[in-house]
């Protein structure tokens, strides 16, 4: 069985070819248009989706040695997303899949980043703990199987991933801001200046990032850069802040669900500090992470689990639409 698939959940255009549940190619086009204006634009965003799917899907294919002839089904990031970026998507998948005349199998793309973690791990076995933490969104999961998820918490505001973009645009690091932080931290010290864990309730497992990006606000209000006073100190204390939140509120849902296995999912599981402090906290637990290039937003992920809904039978007829705040459950 081959299975085509494609994001365009907001700025990484990508395609992917899953064969018997092994992804043969995995082809991401990032769009770095959207750095000179310090976060992504979607309009742009949807128009480069429009100029690049093509080359994408045409590369996937060559790079696998498949024709669109061989193609089974082709699956579809549905959301949550970008409006414009999910519709151009999917308005290519569901053109093909008629031309070709196969199924169209519409993805969440929150699914696919806990589905990644079955690349990266094979052997990986229910339930387990999910946090999924990304630029918009970070939660925790309860994972028993397929669409069987159960939310443990939530960001009451902010996501993690949205606290290092505005952070990185205050401290003038530039974006995407997690990558741009963590470079930068690389030099810091993490103790060396403290700023807010908001972890509300002794047992909550919600999240809050609102009053961390305030408090730095305010920090480089008065901060003047001298040679006892670095960039690299401020980045390195603010990263340590979000990690420290992430990993305290992992380890409570561990505790409570009283399982040993718990998988982290989004583009915030690409970073180093994020998973180190997991291996230190939790050293008895199996925490897996997966590669880095199926932390960011890909087509591997939903692939993959396009096929798994194909198998199953589980995924809606050609009907389907954009929905850009598509829930979990």
């Amino acid at each position: 069985m081959i299975i085509l698939g494609i994001e365009t959940s907001c700025d990484e255009t990508a395609a992917s070819i899953c064969k018997d549940g092994k992804i043969l190619t995995n082809i991401v086009s990032q769009q770095i248009i959207h750095k000179k204006f310090g976060g992504v634009v979607p309009e742009i965003a949807s128009r480069q989706h429009e100029i690049l799917l093509n080359q994408v899907v045409d590369a996937s294919l060559k790079e696998a040695k498949t024709n669109l002839n061989e193609i089974d089904a082709i699956s579809v990031t549905q959301g949550p997303g970008l409006t414009g970026a999910l519709l151009t998507g999917i308005s290519f998948a569901k053109g093909l899949g008629i031309g070709l005349g196969i199924p169209v199998i519409p993805v969440n793309h929150l699914e696919g980043h806990i589905f990644a973690n079955f690349l990266a791990e094979p052997t990986l076995e229910f339930p387990f703990v999910c946090l999924l933490v990304s630029g918009g969104h970070t939660q925790l999961w309860y994972i028993e199987g397929m669409e069987k998820y159960s939310l443990l918490g939530e960001t009451r505001d902010d996501a993690a991933g949205e606290a290092f973009d505005k952070g990185a645009r205050i401290l003038g690091l530039g974006y995407p801001g997690g990558p741009a932080i963590e470079r930068e931290a690389i030099n810091g010290d993490p103790n060396k200046y403290h700023f807010p864990r908001i972890l509300l309730s002794k047992n909550s497992l919600d999240f809050s990032f609102s009053g961390l990006k305030t408090s730095i606000l305010y920090f480089m209000d008065d901060f003047e850069k001298t040679k006892i006073k670095s960039l690299s100190d401020v980045a390195a204390s603010y990263q340590q802040a979000i990690v420290d939140t992430l990993v305290e509120k992992t380890r409570r849902a561990i505790e409570q669900t009283g399982t040993d296995r718990c998988i982290i999912a989004g583009g915030v599981a690409a970073n180093k500090c994020l998973r180190n402090k997991l291996d230190l906290v939790l050293p008895e637990k199996n925490i897996l992470f997966p590669d880095f290039s199926l932390c960011t937003d890909n087509a591997a992920m939903i692939s993959y689990l396009g096929q798994l809904k194909f198998e199953s039978g589980i995924f809606k007829k050609m009907n389907f639409s954009v929905i850009p705040n598509l829930k979990l459950v």
